[in-house]
């Protein structure tokens, strides 16, 4: 129908890289990335009429597709250019959005105060039936507008060339301010045709028409919630079920989450890693403790009764959710805002204007942050006609989705939801940030008995919420947090549940007080934080609480207990008195029915049989050696072993294998395929080899199979490949990608012929997962001293089954296997999803005869460091075990 966009990202930026350049008369103007395509041609238009005005295909006409694999090599192009410092060839860069070229190139030469002349046909084109508009105006996307100098014109074309990036040159910038396009397709027809744009800048920019909106409120009275028939136990299962509250594993673990090797938090939490996390954070290096956080806050549903509610709310809970890290002021949170609305159907634009205004000249000044970024999209309504003429209509409500962002000092103090269950005796508490108000209209417990409501969660006290981040902060920074959580969709019953679900625990909950609605109480989605404290440390945290006037606000609800029995008391009377493990299946009921839908239903079965295993301990680590260990330090400090980082187009883990080898002792080196290819890297100037993860190719032609074939019918490329794979003073190193593409060549490394073919995992989905594997017996090198080793994993891929011709070739792979997956008590995983791609016997690497050549599907160098495992035990110290895998390498080299 109308979908709701979620949307949010950070990035860094050095300083001298902040403010775009003037541009030169005379500057060459780039278009960077994919060839125009017919696509979101009524994508500009779509978002500027009035709601339900556009015709249908319009609409139809403004669906995007996008191609992540030339967006990676245009990336690669614009940090290559970034790394060069003073002597980058970007002048000035915008991105291609809204309206194309039309857009894009006009805003980049405008911002500069130039002019300038382009060429149409110079424009890449995988669609020379377009129109001269369509051409300038569709919308085909990982394209960006840049300026660049003349003297540097072919540096950045060499740069292009190297990472494979499509690039045009369509024109120039110009002293005199006018835009002139030419047609040179036409150059025989009229002057009309032959340059159908010629108009000064003025007239685009200096004159813009001013927009008067004349609007209405309406007032939306629905009628007051009638729960005088709801039982507790059916209200709980219809809000866990509720797609807003439900588990949300089926689109987490599509998505690669630990791309980087920079990802100190994730959405999954504890060693079952379940989705509860509230805030997501990065490392801002490869060496440091300090980093980002991002968190995001919604509450759309509210602006059904109260708009202005629902943009409040928002920054509310974007705030709770980002206090689960270590933030050093609140100040320094910045906010993203991206707005949606119908504009034009009643009482939408006043609604709009009303949220607009509170948000941002009313609770931001007040809580002293700024929303210096956004996005809108003012055409939330679609209207259509079905085949007998009937008219329908759908209207989103008004939203704001706020994206929060704030620098951390130290990513190790961020808090999750799990509960320590190391503590002896603890405690629960509700720090509520609403004043003890329990308005439950447009809740989840709304929502699910097909009701509105008339009063809604509000932000009534900024300086309550302002003075309840700041304690939060203060005592996250004394240690006395042992576990985070804020109340939201669902209330304060799921808040407590989500929490008891990633530690798999009991609840023994008692409410006192004046609770004259246990519906209300448990399900209320006011702002609040519940935090689980030490017994021991109770008066300390009552002090800082007391020192914020928070004593009133502060609430005690009872422990974790160990066992699966969740016991919830009001009052003395008991309201709830289920198992964790039936409340969980409960919670994940909604995700496996769309995972058995999209994927493979009988892997989704076993993923959700598996919650019925109580004995399940989830991840552990049992190692053969001592993680603390540095046993390259002997070399650090002297001669560093050049190592060609390795990767092709597409690929994306190049940079956090660079760290891993670089802090072993390593000289790592970047090495592009066309750069062997051209002769400016000979594998033979390095005593390593390490073939990076991603996509090369967007293996189109299978996992790995372009990458491959591109050296296998290159008589050079094979050769040179062959040549270093024969070396007996050099080692190699497959990861996914990398993995995949040397299995391909196994016919050019000695001792590799048993080696399998990857294909598409059994779940039929990509896979992005922390899953727990066995180093096996073998003689590979790298892995020397960690066999019999069980430890965690990362896994990120779509292709990582292990596939034999026959079962004889896989019996003879069975002494070359280096790494499998395990389940809990240490056995081969069968099942999923424990082995997340169907390998036989779990298999997740193997190694040739000699131990030099390694390729395994999971990415340790992701994980080299402690702090970006998902889940990690406190034994480990800075470096996780998979560290010892690089300086394995550096002492083989001696």
């Amino acid at each position: 129908h109308k979908p709701i966009m979620l949307a949010g990202g950070l990035g860094n930026i050095r300083e001298q890289h902040v403010s775009k350049q003037i541009i030169p008369d005379g500057a060459y103007i780039v278009v960077l990335g994919g060839p125009a395509m017919l696509i979101g041609l009524g994508g500009g238009a779509a978002s500027s009429v009035s709601s339900g005005q556009s015709k249908e295909d319009l609409d139809f006409a403004s669906v995007q597709r996008g191609n992540p694999e030339m967006q990676r090599r245009c990336q690669e192009v614009i940090d290559t250019c970034w790394a060069m410092g003073e002597q980058n060839p970007i002048i000035s860069i915008h991105d291609i959005g809204a309206g194309g070229l039309c857009n894009a190139l006009p805003e980049l030469v405008g911002d500069a105060g130039r002019g300038g002349r382009f060429d149409l046909r110079d424009v890449l084109n995988d669609e020379p039936g377009m129109s001269p508009m369509q051409i300038w105006c569709n919308e085909a996307q990982e394209r960006y507008a840049l300026a660049v100098s003349p003297d540097q014109l072919e540096l950045f074309k060499a740069i292009c060339e190297r990472e494979h990036c499509l690039y045009c040159v369509v024109g120039q910038a110009t002293a005199d301010e006018v835009l002139v396009l030419n047609d040179s397709y036409f150059a025989d027809g009229d002057a009309r045709q032959q340059t159908p744009i010629d108009l000064p800048m003025e007239t685009l920019f200096g004159k813009p028409p001013k927009m008067l909106r004349d609007v209405q409120s309406t007032d939306r009275q629905a009628p007051s919630l009638n729960l005088s028939d709801v039982s507790l136990d059916e209200a709980l299962t219809r809000v866990l079920m509720l797609p807003a509250v439900a588990d949300k594993t089926f689109l987490v673990t599509i998505g690669d989450r630990s791309v980087t090797g920079m990802i100190a938090r994730d959405q999954m939490v504890g060693r079952w890693q379940v989705p509860v996390a509230d805030v997501a954070v990065t490392t801002s290096d490869y060496t440091g403790e300090a980093g980002e956080a991002m968190a995001m806050g919604e509450r759309t549903p509210l602006a059904a009764v109260n708009a202005p509610a629902s943009g409040r709310m928002a920054i509310g809970e974007a705030l709770t959710n980002l206090g689960a890290a270590a933030i050093r002021d609140l100040s320094e949170v910045k906010l993203s805002a991206n707005w949606m609305a119908a504009a034009g159907h009643p009482g939408d634009d006043a609604a709009l204007y009303e949220t607009v205004k509170a948000v941002g000249l009313e609770l931001c000044p007040a809580l002293g942050i700024s929303i210096p970024v956004g996005k809108d999209s003012m055409s939330m309504k679609s209207v259509w006609q079905d085949a007998d003429g009937r008219e329908h209509s759908v209207t989103a409500p008004v939203s704001c989705v706020i994206s929060a962002f704030a620098p951390v000092d130290d990513v190790n103090r961020t808090l999750t939801p799990e509960l320590d269950a190391g503590l002896d005796e603890s405690q629960l508490l509700l720090l509520d940030l609403s004043g003890g108000r329990q308005r439950l209209g447009c809740s989840a417990l709304a929502q699910v008995y097909n009701q509105v409501g008339t009063e809604t969660p509000d932000v009534d006290d900024p300086q309550l919420l302002k003075r309840g981040f700041i304690a939060l902060q203060e005592l996250n920074r004394r240690g006395l947090l042992h576990a985070y959580h804020d109340r939201a969709d669902g209330g304060l019953l799921v808040t407590l549940l989500e929490m008891a679900f990633a530690s798999r625990c009991g609840l023994d909950i008692t409410l006192e007080g004046t609770v004259n609605d246990p519906l209300a109480v448990l399900f209320n989605e006011e702002l609040g934080v519940v935090i689980q404290v030490a017994d021991g440390d109770r008066a300390e945290v009552d002090q800082v609480l007391a020192d914020a006037g928070l004593t009133s606000n502060a609430h005690a609800l009872g422990s974790p207990v160990g066992g699966e029995k969740v016991a919830v008391r009001i009052n003395g009377s008991t309201v709830l008195d289920a198992s964790r493990m039936d409340l969980h299946r409960r919670w994940s009921h909604t995700t496996f029915q769309m995972q058995s839908l999209r994927d493979n239903p009988e892997c989704a079965q076993q993923e959700y049989d598996r919650l019925l295993d109580v004995e399940d301990s989830g991840l552990f680590s049992h190692l053969k050696f001592d993680p603390k260990e540095d046993i390259s330090a002997p070399y650090l400090g002297g001669h560093k072993p050049r190592i060609a980082i390795l990767r092709d187009q597409g690929v994306n883990g190049h940079l956090e294998m660079a760290a891993a080898f670089t802090q072993a002792g390593f000289a790592a080196i970047d090495v592009m395929m066309t750069d062997v290819a051209a002769g400016r890297a000979r594998l033979q100037d390095f005593q390593g080899l390490a073939a990076c993860g991603g996509f090369s190719y967007g293996d189109v032609l299978g996992a790995g199979e372009g990458w491959a074939k591109s050296i296998l019918f290159n008589q050079r490329l094979r050769d040179e490949f062959t040549a270093f794979f024969a070396r007996d003073d050099a080692f190699a190193l497959g990861i996914c990608n990398g993995c995949q593409m040397m299995s391909n060549l196994k016919e050019i490394i000695p001792g590799a012929g048993h080696w399998p073919h990857f294909v598409r995992n059994a779940s039929e989905q990509y896979e992005a997962r922390l899953v727990q594997s066995e180093i096996t017996s073998s003689n590979s090198m790298l892995l020397d001293g960690m066999q019999g080793s069980m430890l965690p994993v990362v896994v990120a891929h779509g292709e990582g089954r292990a596939e034999f011709p026959d079962a004889e070739t896989q019996r003879q792979a069975g002494a070359q296997v280096t790494l499998r997956y395990v389940d809990y008590r240490g056995q081969p995983a069968e099942l999923y999803p424990a082995n997340p791609n169907g390998s036989p016997g779990g298999i997740a690497g193997l190694t040739n005869d000699d131990g030099r050549v390694t390729i395994m599907m999971p990415h340790p160098e992701r994980i080299f460091r402690s702090v970006t495992n998902s889940w990690r035990d406190p034994a480990w110290g800075r470096y996780s075990p998979w560290m010892r895998m690089f300086r394995n390498a550096r002492v083989w080299l001696g």
